[in-house]
């Protein structure tokens, strides 16, 4: 029997509802966000900013630290009994915003809500249940198909957010408008492309550490808007500022700035098989899509764009990560052979490419080096700047030819990989197809060896450089800015900000 039990902090009982009352925190905490974020509703939710959100609004079952542990959240502890078996403890007196208790009935619920609620994005994450069992009130039984080794770790993201199953029923398609959770804060309003309100729930089960009364969320698209509204005390935090910013905003004695390393990556994703727009030259040929890589400077364009913070790269996996690849390396400008390919391939010039980014003075700036670098090896990119959750659904739907999304990481390789290149994954936009991959990222789950999985990450990304239907750009880095005002803030690799703890000087 293999045992693994997290080690799950003691909670006293809480506070009776009239002193807590009397203790309510008053203060509002207002969080600039880079884009507005899709729906909410963890089972179909894509964006990063959507990601901060849900840290405010659903608890998951397990988290991560700075150190990249998991760690107990709604869940206490689990265990395998076996290699297909895991038993899920859970923490007692937990309630969901709308006051039902958030039990073994309630995560079995959203564990099935997240495999077959259409249009899920969290299918290919928890691809690996073959069912879930109440076992008693506290306990739920999760059954696998085959071993999967990121199991649990899918279970610190959106897939291991519980939701009220009394809303959920109740809203059907339309939970994501008003979602109930389990979180520390509850919904209040959303008002599209400019804030996302929410109130202190004050049944929280780690309700002390919760110190605003309501927390705001703010759409700022523009980076130099953004900065001037932290430094004029209009936010408290931005969530992320401008690379080229942040020696401006270190000499503001106001300020704050946090910069750390990220699980992230920023790309270029090419339609490669989605519909009518993938038949372009560079969604149908191989030799073009490395002709364009190869038109490309990223260490010149990552000088460019933020003064070289984000080191360049040719994978998934973040440089920090113990299953890197090294052998996988960024390669060299080389116009000649970007021209020489391209004649291989029989490509008339100037091949046409349209650039789809987020309408970010950032984005476009990457967009219009990578125009000018592509030009002269015989592109021609036209760039199509949209605004970001519109884009996203363009993506999902194939109408596009290339477009720059990146993906915010996760701990395990597998969240960086598996539901973006595996046939037919949910977030498999570009239609991405090869079995050999497949099989790959199958076995990379089935084992726990962590010497086998390196091996098998690295031929897939070997065979994706190969392939390019991604071309990664940079291994991000996070850039956090905060007024003086703000203590409590942890700097963990996946970018979010967790509210627990957070606090305000008055």
């Amino acid at each position: 029997m293999r045992r693994i039990l997290l080690a799950a902090t003691a909670f006293a009982a809480l506070a009776p509802l009239s002193l807590r009352a009397q203790e309510a925190p008053t203060q509002t905490l207002r969080i600039a966000l880079n884009e507005d974020g899709d729906i909410l509703d963890p089972s179909v939710a894509r964006t990063f900013v959507g990601r901060i959100v849900f840290a405010g609004l659903c608890d998951k079952l397990f988290d991560i630290n700075e150190k990249l542990e998991i760690v107990p959240q709604l869940a206490t502890g689990f265990e395998y009994t076996d290699p297909k078996t895991l038993i899920l403890h859970l923490r007692a007196g937990v309630k969901f915003h709308d006051g039902t208790d958030m039990d073994a009935a309630a995560v079995k619920y959203s564990l099935d809500r997240h495999v077959n609620f259409p249009g899920s994005t969290r299918k290919a994450e928890l691809g690996a249940m073959d069912h879930a069992e109440v076992v008693d009130p506290l306990t739920v039984k999760v059954v696998l198909k085959a071993p999967s080794s990121p199991f649990v770790a899918q279970l610190t993201d959106r897939a291991g957010m519980i939701v009220s199953p009394k809303a959920a029923e109740a809203a059907g398609k339309d939970f994501g408008q008003h979602p109930v959770c389990a979180g520390p804060f509850k919904f209040v309003e959303r008002v599209a492309q400019d804030h996302i309100t929410m109130d202190r729930f004050p049944e929280y089960w780690d309700a002390k550490n919760i110190h605003f009364s309501r927390v705001i969320y703010r759409v700022i698209t523009d980076t130099s808007v953004k900065l001037a509204n932290l430094q004029a005390g209009a936010v408290d935090i931005a969530e992320r500022i401008a690379a080229t910013d942040v020696a401006d905003a270190k000499k503001d004695p106001k300020l704050t700035v946090a910069v750390y390393p990220s699980l992230g990556f920023d790309s270029i994703n090419i339609n490669v098989g989605n519909g009518p727009r993938s038949k372009t030259p560079l969604g149908e040929s191989a030799l073009v899509r490395k002709a364009f890589e190869l038109s490309i400077d990223r260490g010149q364009l990552m000088q460019v764009l933020n003064n070289g913070l984000f080191p360049p790269t040719a994978q998934a996996i973040p440089l920090a990560s113990p299953y890197y690849a090294a052998e996988v390396k960024v390669p060299e400008r080389d116009i000649a052979k970007a021209k020489a390919l391209l004649a291989q391939a029989g490509a008339k010039t100037p091949v046409p490419i349209t650039l789809t980014v987020a309408a970010s003075p950032v984005s476009k700036q990457m967009a219009e080096v990578i125009q000018s670098m592509a030009s002269e090896a015989g592109f021609e990119v036209k760039v199509q700047a949209t605004e970001f959750a519109s884009m996203l659904a363009a993506e999902g739907s194939g109408d596009f030819e290339a477009s720059n999304i990146g993906w915010s990481g996760r701990a395990d390789p597998d969240g960086n990989i598996y539901s973006f290149m595996y046939t037919n994954a949910p977030l498999n936009d570009w239609k991405y197809s090869n079995k050999e991959v497949d099989g790959w990222l199958d076995a990379a789950r089935a084992t726990t060896d962590f010497a086998t999985r390196k091996a098998l990450y690295a031929k897939v990304a070997a065979r994706l450089e190969e392939d390019l239907p991604v071309m990664y750009i940079d291994n991000n880095a996070w850039v956090t800015g905060m007024s003086k005002k703000v203590t409590g803030f942890r700097p963990v690799a996946d970018g979010m900000i967790r509210l627990q703890g957070l606090e305000l000087a008055k």
